[in-house]
């Protein structure tokens, strides 16, 4: 019998959850989280989870499974997604794989990208530079030696810019250019679904959101997770922002709007990503009824 990996992608806070559970509950099946901010169990209220009702009522998994201290990248996620379909396949027709983290999606779906070996006193080099200049400097470097990758990538994210920084400089080719173009043979069919709304409407449920982190406890669980900031797992919008108001960087009022604009700007990055893929059928998150249809029809047809 034909197996089915159901992606639902999409930027953050477009309702991927609310889909992806009633989907599942439709389905009787699994969904498997692809948000790479997830995977720590220490930050909660900054990463959106699911909340205890949605995990209750349908299996999760890939949620709350790591600390920010596991060193973790996305080629351990692919294994193991790759090892949890298989057992999952023994009794379900179809999983769901849901989240915004297009690199994930992109290792589970058809692998990673094979990259030449980089000399360590490069990335050693770039690293120096990157604490002494900061981001900006690691964000206006890449943007000049590779514009392609700079609209794509997380911008905030500096071991991403790094890795292809080091690249760019030990190769003297753009990181753009290593990108794999053929897809890695799966056991399973793929269907993807892609889940976008006008910009000013998700604009405006990113800027809600952030109210309702930080009324929720956002600002205390930063602080008790501020020790901790140097860590790869953390450098990421929503603490980034709150860690540098208690340095002093900011206001607590600037710390939160900084919030908002980067995670707008982030939104913007993931439905960049995702708009490149062909395979994604687009729908609105409130329109369930032929997100259904869809699934369901092609589901049948290609068994």
């Amino acid at each position: 019998m034909q197996k089915h990996l159901l992606v639902v992608a999409g930027p953050t806070a477009v309702g991927k959850t609310c889909l992806s559970v009633k989907l599942a509950k439709r389905l009787n099946t699994s969904i498997l989280s692809c948000d790479s901010r997830q995977f720590f169990r220490e930050m909660n209220v900054g990463t959106a989870k699911p909340c205890s009702h949605e995990l209750s009522t349908v299996p999760h998994l890939f949620i709350d499974n790591l600390s920010i201290k596991d060193k973790y990248t996305v080629g351990d996620y692919e294994k193991e997604a790759l090892k949890v379909l298989d057992n999952l396949f023994e009794e379900k027709k179809v999983v769901l794989m849901v989240g915004g983290s297009g690199l994930y999606v992109k290792a589970v779906c058809s692998g990673l990208d094979n990259f030449p070996a980089i000399a360590k006193d490069i990335r050693a080099d770039i690293i120096a530079k990157y604490e002494q200049n900061g981001l900006t400097f690691l964000q206006e470097l890449l943007k000049r030696l590779d514009p392609k990758y700079y609209k794509e990538v997380d911008l905030n994210n500096p071991q991403r810019l790094i890795r292809a920084l080091e690249v760019c400089m030990g190769t003297g080719k753009t990181y753009s250019s290593f990108r794999k173009r053929s897809s890695a043979s799966r056991p399973f069919n793929i269907i993807k679904i892609g889940l976008k709304m006008e910009r000013t409407q998700l604009y405006e449920r990113i800027n809600q959101r952030v109210d309702i982190m930080i009324k929720e406890g956002l600002l205390e669980e930063a602080r008790a997770l501020y020790p901790y900031r140097h860590l790869n797992a953390l450098q990421t919008v929503g603490y980034k922002e709150l860690f540098e108001h208690f340095d002093g960087t900011h206001t607590l009022e600037k710390a939160i709007e900084l919030i908002k604009r980067n995670t707008r700007r982030y939104a913007k990055r993931q439905m960049t990503w995702f708009r490149r893929d062909p395979n994604i059928s687009w729908f609105h998150p409130l329109d369930v009824g032929n997100i259904l249809t869809f699934v369901e029809e092609r589901i049948g047809r290609e068994e």
